[in-house]
């Protein structure tokens, strides 16, 4: 028996807030006084991340280093509107990678242990299936939630983004003796919609949907649909 989890905003998230929150950070840090707001931000990232393109596979990219140069070229265009350019814009990209993968910066929801305490208990293992960077296996080890899972697949290390389905046949292929399998997450196109695809029931959580069977405002509700 086999729960997959998303991670980000399901399991634990960034205390300080995402991208445009770390870029705004940045850019204070940079020039003192300079309080930027993220409405500004925004409109510059709308588009930069791999899992906004998840109907094409990234398998050719093979470091870390490599899957932030993707990034950077939309993190400097934002620091060139206001105001810096060149090799200042480069460097400010390169920190805010840092500030953004920095593990104390993230935390794990009050529910999440109790959650897989419960269900672990009921005969049921766990995996994550997560987008996100490719410093994801620190963050969850510093988070002590390592312990918990049999499996961590990222999109940052498979190529595949949720929903596409390799994402979630990949898993399915590691793991081909489980009678019974669920996707819970928060995404209800990448993780509901995603899993659905592919045959496999999930569970939105922390937030409701019209037309979405199975929903749970807390992970412990998990095990009374499970």
């Amino acid at each position: 028996m086999l729960l997959i989890w998303d991670f980000d905003e399901t399991l634990g998230y960034r205390r300080d807030g995402k991208f445009s929150a770390v870029l705004q950070e940045v850019i204070r840090r940079a020039r003192e006084g300079l309080d930027v707001p993220i409405e500004e931000i925004r409109p510059f990232l709308q588009s930069c991340y791999p899992w906004h393109t998840p109907e094409r596979p990234h398998r050719h990219i093979r470091s870390a280093d490599q899957w932030w140069e993707m990034l950077y070229p939309a993190f400097e265009r934002v620091f060139a509107h206001f105001g810096f350019a060149g090799q200042e814009a480069r460097a400010m990209a390169r920190e805010a990678r840092a500030v953004y993968t920095d593990p104390a910066r993230w935390a794990l929801y009050d529910d999440t242990l109790p959650a897989l305490a419960l269900l672990s208990a009921r005969g049921w293992r766990h995996v994550v299936l997560s987008n996100h960077v490719p410093e994801l296996r620190a963050i969850v080890r510093h988070l002590g939630l390592a312990p918990h899972l049999a499996g961590l697949f990222n999109s940052a290390e498979t190529g595949y983004e949720k929903p596409h389905p390799r994402a979630f046949e990949i898993v399915l292929q590691r793991f081909p003796g489980a009678r019974r399998v669920w996707m819970i997450g928060d995404s209800l196109a990448a993780d509901v919609e995603g899993a659905r695809r592919v045959g496999i029931p999930a569970i939105l959580v922390r937030k409701r949907h019209e037309g979405v069977e199975y929903c749970c405002d807390s992970l412990l509700e998990v095990a009374s649909i499970v």
